[in-house]
């Protein structure tokens, strides 16, 4: 008997590996499930989108769309304005189309503030003189704001003879407002007095202070046909609270957006 007969024999086992196993091979209908998702919300956006208005498309696309903006940061003591300064002056409205309406007027706007702001980093009395002053842009166009201070009023007490400092401000303001051409709308109001007053002068004192400015403006330059209105509010539109405080006295003089397309 031979030796080799002895040694047993070497049996080689072969797995076979099927690929795709339909056991482990799921995770592609993960990714199936997430590629149809996304299909569906896209047809779906593409289906709202084409169901709205024009209009309200364009508003949808300003909404992703850099808002244009004049950019004043409060400023401190060491700031152009020494204090209560210039607001942030936002887009006149969320609408893309009624924003390139305007947008000749909203740069122009923009040289006004810059005009402002470059008269106070260069007069360190004019700068103290606005910290009366706020501005930012409503609707109807660039808002300036003229407000009492405690203890630093802008016309005689319950008058509307102008102090000092609003002759200073209107001055700066009427150079400004002469850099363009759009119509100026005046407004002032009132802060509350007391009920236990027998006559209430607020209707009375906002419209004198109102054509006081209207007055002011003028001798500082300002053509009297630019004049669009000039109001008198009375107390009736609070800024602050409580209602008697001494911002609430305060006048609005507005840069009006001209109407025309562009």
């Amino acid at each position: 008997m031979k030796g080799s007969d002895n040694v047993r024999p070497v049996i080689i086992k072969r797995k076979r590996v099927v690929a795709g196993d339909g056991h482990h091979g799921g995770a592609w209908k993960v990714a199936y499930a997430d590629f149809v998702t996304a299909m569906m919300a896209f047809f779906l956006m593409l289906w709202l989108l084409g169901s709205v208005e024009e209009e309200k498309r364009k508003g949808v696309a300003d909404y992703f769309s850099a808002t244009f903006a004049i950019q004043s940061n409060s400023a401190g003591s060491d700031g152009v304005l020494g204090g209560e300064s210039l607001s942030v002056i936002e887009s006149i409205t969320d609408s893309i189309a009624t924003r390139e309406r305007y947008r000749a007027d909203l740069e122009l706007l923009e040289m006004v503030v810059e005009a402002l702001e470059s008269q106070i980093a260069a007069d360190e009395i004019l700068g103290e003189a606005f910290e009366h002053v706020a501005i930012r842009m409503t609707d109807e166009g660039l808002l300036i704001e003229l407000f009492d201070l405690d203890d630093r009023p802008l016309f005689e007490a319950e008058t509307h003879q102008p102090r000092p400092v609003l002759r200073l401000l209107t001055d700066v303001i009427t150079d400004a407002f002469l850099t363009v051409s759009n119509p100026v709308a005046i407004t002032a109001h009132a802060r509350s007095f007391p009920a236990v007053f027998l006559e209430n002068p607020v209707w009375t004192m906002t419209i004198g202070r109102a054509e006081a400015m209207k007055q002011l403006m003028e001798a500082a330059g300002l053509p009297e046909l630019r004049v669009h209105r000039v109001t008198g509010n009375a107390d009736r539109m609070p800024s602050v609270s409580p209602a008697t405080a001494a911002r609430n006295n305060r006048l609005e003089l507005i840069l009006l957006l001209r109407k025309e397309k562009l």
